[in-house]
């Protein structure tokens, strides 16, 4: 499992370093809800084939979990001829209650037909007892070296960034596009479509270039190859003044609107 440089990876949108040297991709395709199924029992074709196009189109960070059962993301993975060690694979374990962390890690790779996964996302209280007996590259918690969040305009997470970034973790974004998918009209609407306009892009591009201007990993997802095209294309080619991101970052304060585990925060918490 050799580290990955720098040099290793030539990325749309660019590669973040981590704070153990290597290094993770800005821009990640994620099968999250869009592409996940109700049972393990049976393969999803559709999405090894969107993960296939993701990595031909160039994206190289891939982001599944065994919660929305799509570990078959491996299946592209392998059978791709992009190298390996070029592909930065990512999946989580997620609830509550203490699990075999060892055995759900096992399980994972198995799914995946992989030898390894680049980082591991415990979403729980807990954690191996031996980190040691984990194949991966980066062990999220355990080294403090990401943390997964929902962020978008309308839940900046307070002063959680800056907290992150003051200790060097970095930090991944997911449900980035909610402004757009979910509150419009709203308050950031036209600062995208201005923006869209002055660099030939979609609103969406300019949403995740957003965040990732902002030094945070953008994840996103889509059953659209169009769409996903579109992003692998359009992130490279453009980049937020400070003033755009700015200018975004003061209009989404005006709403507050979270959209995953509403059930774990008060309505009003902007953490």
């Amino acid at each position: 499992m050799p580290p990955k440089t720098e040099d290793d990876q030539e990325v749309g949108g660019g590669v973040m370093k981590l704070n153990d040297g290597n290094t993770m991709p800005m821009l990640g395709y994620g099968l999250g809800t869009v592409m996940h199924k109700a049972s393990r029992d049976q393969k999803n074709q559709a999405i090894v084939e969107m993960t296939r196009l993701a990595i031909e189109y160039g994206c190289r960070h891939l982001d599944c979990a065994e919660l929305y059962n799509n570990e078959e993301l491996g299946d592209a993975v392998r059978a791709s001829s992009v190298p390996r060690s070029e592909i930065f694979v990512v999946t989580k374990l997620c609830g509550t209650e203490k699990r075999d962390v060892k055995a759900e890690f096992q399980g994972s790779l198995n799914r995946l037909g992989l030898d390894y996964v680049d980082l591991y996302l415990v979403h729980g209280p807990y954690m191996a007892d031996n980190t040691e007996d984990l194949q991966l590259d980066q062990l999220a918690y355990p080294t403090f070296s990401v943390n997964s969040i929902e962020y978008h305009p309308y839940l900046q997470r307070g002063t959680l960034v800056e907290f992150l970034k003051k200790h060097n973790i970095a930090v991944s974004a997911y449900s980035i596009l909610t402004a757009l998918t979910e509150l419009p009209p709203g308050r950031v609407d036209e600062l995208y479509t201005k923006l869209a306009n002055k660099y030939n892009v979609t609103e969406a591009d300019v949403a995740l270039r957003w965040c990732m201007d902002q030094q945070i990993a953008a994840i996103t997802t889509t059953r659209s190859e169009e769409r996903l095209k579109a992003y692998c294309k359009n992130i490279p080619t453009f980049s937020l003044t400070k003033d755009e991101i700015d200018n975004i970052s003061r209009a989404g304060q005006f709403t507050h609107y979270r959209k995953f585990l509403t059930d774990r925060f008060a309505w009003d918490d902007r953490r």
